[in-house]
């Protein structure tokens, strides 16, 4: 019975190696999963070449025929680099630019605001109420949570996007932080009106959150963007190609056979015990991300046929539904992971938007917003169009149903201002 025991839970641990070292290989991309299984193939004598393509040749990660220069891109630009070149995207008057871009570069590495409004205003010889606004314009960037001036205020910033989002938790996060961190369920209840049910999901949802978010446009850990496939066109049908650089091939040194010291033999048997591991996770990682691409092919293929304009509404819910995996798989198997398609290289997690309902579909919000934006911009300067008219040209123009505080809330995260404030004379 005892024995029985025993060889259960060795099972039981070998299973629960093999599964933490499969999760964790379907979160790695190409660049990370090279360098892994390099780093293992020096210390395993058992793996005496590892073949990243079809003719053998190890990879060099250089442009090649399969991809474009695009596909390969150097990212060495700076947190502040890429938060300015947002800016390009968002319609904000010129005389406001050098006051965000003192803003952006007051910003600490973690992305937080390390001097006072007063000080900024007057460092830009303006007004607090200028810089505030300034403020509210870097609070909008990528990722979310940059530009708050302390930990409440980054959870608040990443919260109020979440579909959980509840409107007590400003006032909670911002001034009382600390109830949560003490647990002070008792206070939290009494001054919010809320279920232990209710804070239990805040905190969750805290989880989620980034208190970091600077350190998300850190460049020096991730060197390069590579795709993981190409998605391309013949004779009116969709293709994809897997990169070779995404399944290598293990080549195995057959010359180790039973050994007769113990110790050797003990050895080696762990090295083929993680050579079987090893196996096995990148055959899960590489079938289950070519499973999610084949399904965002299916589910998205009106913006692979038409552009972003078409680009519907997707949820990890729904690909995980069709697949019959956990959501989170889905999260790490499109975490970093990059396919080049006709319109550009998209991150996989572009394909997946959340939307509002119409009569044709849910219609994904960044389409809604960019159709905001293509109609401001045709519009007449000296007669701008208001709210409640872009709402009439969507519905005229699109056939898209928005409430007018819709469009509002959309034109506000665009940056763009009211009609009143675009008006050229």
């Amino acid at each position: 019975m005892k024995q029985h025991l025993v060889q259960q839970q060795t099972i039981q641990h070998k299973l629960n190696q093999s599964l933490i070292q499969s999760i964790q290989m379907l979160q790695f991309t190409s660049t990370e999963l090279y360098e892994y299984i390099n780093e293992i193939a020096k210390d395993n004598p058992l793996i005496e070449e590892v073949i990243y393509d079809a003719d053998g040749r190890q990879p060099t990660y250089q442009a090649s025929d399969t991809f474009s220069l695009e596909a390969m891109n150097s990212s060495e630009k700076t947190l502040y680099d890429q938060l300015k070149e947002q800016l390009l995207n968002i319609d904000i008057p010129k005389e406001f630019i050098p006051i965000v871009e003192f803003g952006i570069d007051s910003l600490n590495e973690n992305g937080y605001l390390e001097i006072t409004l007063e000080d900024w205003a007057s460092a830009c010889n303006t007004t607090t109420s200028i810089t505030e606004e300034a403020l509210h314009i870097i609070q909008q960037l990528e990722p979310r949570g940059i530009g708050a001036r302390h930990l409440g205020e980054c959870i608040y910033l990443q919260l109020y996007e979440m579909d959980g989002y509840r409107s007590f938790m400003e006032d909670l996060l911002i001034h009382h932080l600390d109830w949560i961190a003490d647990f002070n369920f008792s206070v939290i209840e009494e001054t919010y009106g809320i279920t232990r049910e209710e804070y239990n999901e805040l905190v969750k949802l805290i989880q989620t959150c980034d208190p970091k978010p600077g350190k998300l446009l850190d460049t020096t850990q991730v060197e390069y963007i590579v795709p993981e496939a190409k998605i391309w066109k013949v004779q009116a049908k969709w293709k994809i190609t897997f990169h070779h650089w995404t399944v290598p091939k293990l080549v195995i040194d057959s010359t180790y056979k039973q050994m007769a010291d113990k110790e050797v033999e003990k050895f080696l048997k762990s090295k083929r015990e993680q050579l079987q591991w090893l196996e096995g996770a990148l055959k899960y990682r590489t079938a289950t991300i070519e499973l999610v691409i084949r399904e965002i092919v299916k589910k998205q293929i009106d913006f692979f046929d038409y552009g972003i304009l078409h680009l519907g509404s997707m949820t990890l819910n729904d690909v995980a539904d069709e697949l019959e995996l956990h959501p989170s798989t889905i999260s790490r198997a499109i975490n970093n992971k990059y396919v080049e398609t006709p319109h550009g290289i998209y991150p996989l997690k572009f394909f997946f938007q959340s939307g509002i309902e119409q009569e044709d579909g849910k219609k994904a919000t960044i389409v809604l917003k960019h159709l905001i934006h293509q109609i401001i911009d045709g519009e007449d300067r000296t007669r701008p169009l208001s709210d409640e008219k872009i709402r009439n040209k969507l519905q005229e123009k699109y056939s898209v149903q928005l409430a007018r505080r819709t469009v509002m809330k959309y034109r506000q995260e665009l940056n763009i201002p009211a009609s009143f404030k675009r008006r050229k004379e």
